[in-house]
């Protein structure tokens, strides 16, 4: 079945986060109607599969308190198998989270203390920066390199120094990386998995963009590189960013060692509301149906066509911007300071001047990496084309600098 990602929706008035909430002191100008380009929420409509899951569900009229299904974990199972080619994994090895980032926290107050310092890498994603920040743990950063075809690396002597140097216990892995867009390849997840061992570090493994790889490319599950690994990751996924699902909240864990397993879900259990919601359960299994893994496919070719697009837009007409392309996920990360530089505008500004004319991207500084935009480009090739060439004509323009 073809499925649709052209349809434009109007979102707008439905409480949608994305599209009715610009988080930054400006506002489109008359006559520019807002392009959502920030938060990773997709554009499209939710993939049929789910929906019909969903509705199926429905036609039970009672929703009362519910327990995971069977078919709930046998999903997961199944798909992670099918995409991931893990073995294995075996129900018991599987939680409920509350979201990733509520999973990341649990993980964080089960195996550290306030005050004690963990390691990610930069940029960052800004999730971590408020959740660890607001637990009262302190992140240190290991920037990311840029090698000579602008593709990001780890540091790992980097990662060593500051593990070494902080007593760190505890690093965060995001896998594929946001907000870059990089997949890692086996050999690198490898070489970290070696710097975390030989430091007697736990890793939590974000998983979370897992799903949305682009061709080519490969995701590699970090508890597979090898045992030690298996036994020393707490990894996270969720269907939310692939199926656009984050109203309907809802995450898993996959933990191999079973003194970690114990440890997090105890944690996890102290709010006394880590449960999934029945909607939510029943959203996951049409999700990870044939049906929901065929639409996936198609989202992902997508995405790619509108990469290729944005790319070359701004190779041809964004002088000053770089921008490695992306091999996983739906964002796109801008580094913008040659053209700042060049033309004596602040990241802020650039930012302004696209919002001014409808487009709501997000100041990559959030990030914790200096002049940089994110964007969501999980939208419409139409209205991609459209957002680019405003971007061209109001935003990355000289005369706008006067």
């Amino acid at each position: 079945m073809q499925y649709d990602f052209e349809t434009v929706l109007d979102r707008s008035g439905t409480n949608s986060v994305a599209a009715d909430i610009i988080p930054w002191n400006e506002q489109p100008e008359e006559g520019f109607d807002p392009i959502p380009m920030w938060i990773a929420d997709m554009a499209y409509p939710v993939a049929p599969p789910v929906l019909d899951a969903i509705r199926r569900r429905l036609d039970l009229p009672t929703l009362g308190y519910y327990s995971l299904s069977d078919e709930y974990f046998d999903s997961i199972l199944s798909w992670q198998r099918r995409r991931n080619g893990v073995e294995g994994l075996e129900r018991e090895h599987i939680g409920y989270e509350n979201g990733v980032l509520g999973g990341v926290a649990s993980a964080v107050q089960a195996f550290t203390a306030p005050g004690e310092k963990i390691l990610v890498h930069s940029p960052t994603y800004i999730g971590f920066t408020h959740t660890i920040g607001t637990l009262g743990r302190v992140l240190v950063h290991s920037p990311l390199v840029r090698d000579e075809k602008g593709v990001w690396r780890m540091d790992y002597a980097d990662m060593d120094a500051k593990i070494r140097e902080h007593g760190i216990h505890l690093a965060i892995f995001c896998s594929p990386h946001n907000p870059s867009g990089r997949v890692w390849e086996r050999e690198e997840i490898e070489r970290a998995m070696a710097v975390f061992r030989d430091n007697g570090c736990l890793v939590i493994s974000d998983e979370i963009w897992s799903d949305i790889i682009m061709p080519g490319y490969r995701h590699i599950p970090t508890q597979s590189v090898n045992a030690d690994a298996r036994e020393r990751t707490l990894a996270f996924y969720a269907p939310s960013k692939t199926f656009s699902l984050a109203g309907l909240v809802g995450s898993y864990h996959v933990v191999f060692n079973k003194y970690l397993r114990e440890r997090l879900e105890r944690q996890s259990e102290q709010s006394h509301y880590n449960s999934c919601s029945v909607l939510s359960m029943h959203a996951l299994i049409g999700a990870y149906s044939p049906e929901g893994e065929d639409w996936a496919d198609q989202m992902i070719r997508a995405i790619e066509g509108n990469f290729d697009y944005a790319c070359g837009f701004i190779a041809e007409n964004f002088p000053g911007v770089r921008v490695m392309r992306p091999q996983g996920t739906y964002m796109l990360f801008l580094d913008c300071h040659d053209f700042c530089a060049a033309h004596g505008v602040s990241i802020g500004e650039l930012q302004r001047r696209g919002v001014r004319a409808g487009v709501i991207w997000q100041n990559g500084e959030h990030f914790v990496w200096p002049e940089t935009i994110r964007m969501n480009l999980a939208l419409p090739l139409s209205r991609l084309r459209e957002a680019m060439e405003r971007l061209k004509k109001y935003a990355f323009t000289v005369s706008a600098d006067a």
